[in-house]
């Protein structure tokens, strides 16, 4: 007797970044193992800390992506100063430090990824991602701005690996910015970040800036892996 396949497990992957510029700690790294401790979905969760440094970043990435072949990722990262949770719209192909990275890079009007856009939308729902903070009491507000530094470096690098999809309407990946732990406690940080990748399973809803028509169907999840990414008043810092 012949059974039927099981379907693939879709693989969600959420980073953070360590502390950096003698912040002790950095809230979108911190508040990933409370993340995964509280996941009770069918969905297969990895979350990684990813170095402040741009080389350092880009390798993290591309091996995290080479490894698992995530269906879904959300970036986080720490804006100083902010008062919400801010999803961000767009990256940006340049990379501008104000401060050096971990590793002492600071790099000053450079491209992301040479000959490439310049810029690239985010690929969530934000529409559908800001009405379920809203719902959850959590502060919220949309960015236009990632900054130059490491948080839109990592930003960008998901978002031109997104657009080489054969299909990039099939995948989700973009960024998230985070206040610090004064705006929002750790557990209602790990709440919100939880609302976010609901929201992104969830909705039928595609990309930020452009959705796609009510009761477009959900592709399979082995048709959304992502590839490997290849060859502010004060911009947020993650």
């Amino acid at each position: 007797m012949t059974h039927p396949a099981t379907p693939p497990v879709a693989t969600v992957l959420l980073t953070g970044f360590e502390p950096f510029a003698d912040e002790p700690v950095n809230p979108s790294g911190d508040v990933l193992p409370l993340v995964a401790q509280d996941w009770d979905r069918p969905e297969r969760l990895v979350t990684a800390v990813l170095p402040v440094e741009y080389a350092g970043s880009r390798t993290a990435l591309e091996a995290l992506l080479a490894e698992h072949r995530p269906d879904v990722v959300v970036a986080l990262g720490l804006a100083l100063g902010r008062d919400a949770v801010t999803p961000e719209t767009t990256a940006v192909n340049e990379q501008s430090a104000r401060i050096p990275d971990n590793a002492g890079d600071q790099p000053q009007g450079e491209p992301v990824v040479p000959g490439a856009a310049a810029t690239e939308p985010s690929s969530l729902p934000l529409a559908a991602v800001h009405a379920a903070l809203r719902a959850a009491g959590v502060p919220e507000a949309p960015s236009h701005d990632a900054g130059r530094f490491v948080c839109n470096h990592v930003f960008f690098l998901l978002q031109h690996a997104h657009g080489r999809l054969d299909d990039p309407s099939a995948a989700r990946t973009g960024f998230v910015h985070v206040p610090s732990y004064d705006v929002v406690s750790r557990p209602e940080l790990a709440r919100a970040v939880r609302v976010v990748l609901d929201a992104a399973l969830d909705t039928e809803e595609r990309g930020g800036p452009a959705a796609a028509a009510p009761g477009t169907p959900d592709p399979q999840p082995s048709a959304r892996h992502l590839p490997a990414p290849g060859a502010d008043a004060a911009p947020p810092l993650p």
